[in-house]
């Protein structure tokens, strides 16, 4: 059984192929994280480990809080079933009991682009959390999947193998198995999965360039992220195409090497080409568009299981075409931009 690396979204964690980050998503407003050293525990299952020394919790609770990516084993997520070596670093965030709601279904409607016996690719809207967090235990993506295929209750996140912001549109993909959703995460973990993002930016960036700056929580801020010194942060690697100029604005595409929290936007801002509408870091409100433009508009990668290309492009949602129309900037076409080369 695969190890779920800690890395989620344009990047972020909560989880799995979620991000690299220190905790899981939303972990500021958790308790602070219980920490076990696994030489004791050689041959246990995680999920036992975890009940047999957690006081007043029970086994079914800790399979949640797995199933939520709050536990780590060697700084990633694991599978209830994880087999413990006893050389391990164990991490739990206690989840409080409203976090329990987060595993009831919701009749939330779903795009889906593609659906295969291991693989769901869904078109997220602009304005839905995927995961559950405090403050967002219900009303997810995760739980819209629970309610349109019962059956995913029996992966980790119902399967989310990665993770965009709340406010950022387009494509994600889903496992619809337990040997896709492994097997995905690990080509996250390997980068050999392709994710290019249509954003609109401030000023006028340069043609192309590649932005290699560690990303870390804010000192200030601990709810923003911020390049920071290597000591306090991760690598991340972002590589920018410039599409289009007018306006004072541009639009670019962003492909992701790595997938830090918040690395689009944090990157593009440290450069002085913050998102429109991204006011959190330092962006404009443009014509009435108060989101971050932003939208993960092609995936490109290896099915799981068939190891086949699979290819998806996503078209710029209305509110982005709109921004576009009252900048005087074309709306750009994915197929007109090379395709990564999907190994």
């Amino acid at each position: 059984m695969q190890e779920h690396p800690a890395d989620y979204s344009e990047g972020g964690p909560p989880d799995a192929a979620l991000t690299d980050d220190d905790a899981p998503a939303g972990a500021d407003g958790l308790a602070p994280a219980l920490r076990f050293e696994a030489r004791i525990g050689a041959g246990e299952r995680l999920d036992r480990f975890l009940a047999a020394r957690i006081d007043g919790v029970s086994r079914t609770r800790i399979q949640r809080w797995i199933a939520l990516g709050a536990v780590r084993v060697d700084g990633l997520t694991a599978l209830s079933s994880r087999r413990l070596r006893g050389l391990e670093a164990v991490e739990a965030w206690p989840l409080p009991n409203e976090a329990d709601r987060s595993f009831e279904p919701d009749d939330i409607p779903l795009q889906i682009v593609h659906e295969d016996a291991d693989l769901m690719i869904v078109e997220k809207p602009a304005g839905l959390v995927v995961h559950p967090a405090p403050g967002n235990w219900r009303g997810t993506l995760m739980n819209g999947l629970l309610h349109a295929r019962p059956d995913s209750a029996g992966l980790p996140r119902a399967g989310i193998v990665h993770r965009l912001d709340k406010d950022t549109s387009g494509l994600m993909m889903v496992a619809r198995s337990e040997r896709a959703f492994d097997r995905l995460t690990a080509a996250l973990a390997a980068r050999t999965i392709g994710r290019r993002y249509l954003a609109v930016v401030e000023g006028s960036p340069m043609p192309q360039f590649t932005i290699d700056a560690p990303i870390g929580r804010d000192p200030r801020d601990r709810l923003r992220m911020a390049v920071v010194e290597p000591e306090r942060g991760r690598r991340a690697v972002t590589h920018v195409t410039r599409l289009a100029l007018a306006a004072g604005c541009a639009t670019v595409e962003c492909r992701l090497e790595t997938g830090r929290t918040h690395q689009i936007r944090v990157h593009l801002a440290s450069r002085g080409h913050a998102l429109v509408g991204d006011v959190g870091y330092g962006g404009r409100v443009r014509a009435g568009f108060a989101r971050q433009a932003l939208h993960a508009w092609r995936l490109e990668f290896m099915h799981p299981t068939r190891e086949v290309p699979m290819r998806f492009a996503s078209p710029v949602p209305p509110d982005m075409v709109a921004l576009l129309g009252a900048l005087g900037l074309p709306e750009p076409d994915p197929a007109q931009v090379p395709p990564d080369a999907v190994r």
